[in-house]
């Protein structure tokens, strides 16, 4: 398919080809293929090369660079760990399409980490900035801010959720396994 101005378009419609358009506002790129990411009509910029959306309904929560965001960890992995975003912080409104983010060892926290294991575990819960964005699959978080950073813990033991019981250790309740994180000034109780 292949979109012209004014088009009625649904999520995940393909409006076109990287090799002729930009995505813009409310597109992605997806292997080739320009997506639609929300409900609403095609708004093509032929002097730019750039296609967007403009959305049906109110604007739905979108990904910008210096937003903070809550995310679980899907995985840690040598320098970076994945990061499932689950929302905005403090916006109520869902995300339109699934997003997944990286934290950098670099970007875990001040100063030196020899490994990421002693920041985040599968499972935990974390608060994040963006500090880049390209499309909806390479996204940079970083948690080196003291606002940032797990706010949950989960225990790779048991897998029950922990107590801070320092600075940068939780302990769970369960079992008493005792680990190392990047705890935010936020962590839950």
């Amino acid at each position: 398919m292949k979109a012209k101005s004014g088009d009625f378009v649904l999520p995940g419609d393909i409006l076109g080809v990287s090799e002729e358009f930009l995505p813009a506002d409310w597109t992605c790129d997806d292997n080739g293929n320009i997506k639609a990411l929300v409900i609403g009509t095609v708004d093509l910029d032929d002097k730019n090369k750039r296609i967007s959306i403009i959305p049906q309904t109110d604007s739905p929560a979108e990904l910008k660079k210096g937003m903070d965001i809550v995310g679980q960890i899907m995985e840690v992995r040598g320098q970076r760990a994945l990061v499932k975003i689950k929302g905005i912080k403090d916006n109520p409104r869902g995300l339109v399409v699934s997003f997944v983010g990286g934290i950098h060892v670099s970007q875990a926290q001040k100063g030196y980490l020899a490994k990421l294991t002693d920041a985040f575990h599968i499972g935990d819960i974390v608060e994040a900035k963006i500090t880049k964005t390209v499309g909806i699959d390479s996204i940079d978080l970083n948690t080196s801010y003291k606002e940032h950073g797990v706010v949950k813990a989960m225990c790779t033991r048991c897998r029950h959720y922990m107590k801070q019981s320092g600075k940068n250790e939780v302990t769970c309740p369960n079992c008493g396994n005792k680990e190392k994180r990047k705890i935010s000034i936020n962590y839950a109780v």
